[in-house]
């Protein structure tokens, strides 16, 4: 039988196993997807690391979320279509698809409504498409939340990550001049993608000013460490035009756009849905790079996940069953 990734308890990523399941059968509304690759991102060790806020009610299920079990995992993935539900329309068996949102994605198939589905780009390799949606829909609505547009100068805390080199690469087409922190190792792929790279750590104040002497009109933070936070604060005099997709519960207080999934944060659904196929069009025409760290088998998620937690990796982590 098939297999799926779950975890046996809370703890860390050593929790994970693979377990078949039946080939699950798709409702009415829904379709059922062969996974090729299914994108690994930090909410997934977050769910089941206790390590995570709690999650609105209104949003558990969408979390592979329920009071009585533990979490599902994988929520983005890309394959190939092969049973559709009795009101399907739009979708055919042998349609090559990326999928996004999904929960239970860490697994050899899945179903999920039509709603969730976007044509795969032929351009696109699978571990390309299963990896592009989260951190694209993340941070093309984070772009949005500081309202970035020509002629800003956006500061991005964490820019060799998943969501910062989407972040990079959206602003830059957007014709914002675009700083970006990272480690000196990747400094010169941000440079290539058309920011100006900055070594994160002690004096990144004093680095940043000295290279946007005027100013800088908006923030961006992927890394979610005091000093990501501190800097912002310090650098951008509107406090609206920052925004942070993790980091501490100082955020809330800051008077700055938290965007998650928790109590009291944005989750910006309408935004990321609408997003969606934008950003495949983006990336099938090559305007839009998804970069890919390492490919891992459904076997070896708790070495992926050990990986992510690392923070070491440029781009992203797959799963390819």
């Amino acid at each position: 039988m098939p297999g799926i990734v779950r975890p046996t308890a809370y703890g860390s990523p050593d929790v994970l196993r693979v377990f078949e399941q039946p080939i699950p059968r798709p409702a009415a509304d829904e379709v059922l997807v062969r996974v090729h690759a299914a994108g690994v991102n930090p909410i997934d060790w977050k769910l089941y690391s206790g390590t995570f806020h709690a999650v609105d009610d209104s949003n558990q299920d969408s979390f592979g979320l329920s009071l009585d079990s533990l979490p599902a995992l994988g929520l983005e993935c890309a394959g190939v279509v092969t049973a559709t539900g009795a009101d399907v329309t739009g979708a055919r068996i042998g349609d090559e698809v990326i999928v996004y949102p999904v929960t239970a994605a860490y697994a050899e198939y899945v179903t999920a409504p039509v709603t969730s589905l976007i044509p795969k780009p032929a351009t696109l390799t699978w571990p390309e498409a299963g990896g592009l949606m989260l951190t694209g829909t993340t941070a093309t609505h984070t772009l949005h939340a500081v309202g970035l547009g020509r002629g800003d100068t956006v500061l991005v805390h964490g820019g060799s990550g998943g969501v910062g080199l989407m972040a990079v690469q959206l602003a830059v087409a957007q014709g914002a001049t675009v700083l970006a922190t990272a480690a000196h190792r990747n400094h010169g792929l941000l440079r290539e993608l058309g920011a100006v790279p900055i070594a994160y750590g002690p004096g990144l104040l004093d680095r940043v000013r000295a290279v946007a002497p005027d100013r800088v009109t908006a923030a961006v933070d992927c890394a979610g460490t005091d000093e990501a936070l501190d800097t912002s604060l310090e650098l951008v005099a509107d406090r609206r035009r920052i925004a942070s997709i993790t980091g501490t519960d100082r955020r809330v207080h800051a008077g700055i756009h938290v965007i998650g999934n928790g109590p009291g944060q944005d989750m910006g659904t309408d935004i990321r849905h609408a997003a969606r196929a934008d950003l495949a069009a983006r990336a099938g025409a090559g305007e839009l790079r998804v970069f890919i760290d390492t490919c891992y088998p459904l076997h070896e998620a708790a070495l992926a996940h050990k990986t992510g937690i690392a923070g070491h990796a440029p781009g992203k982590l797959v799963l390819v069953p």
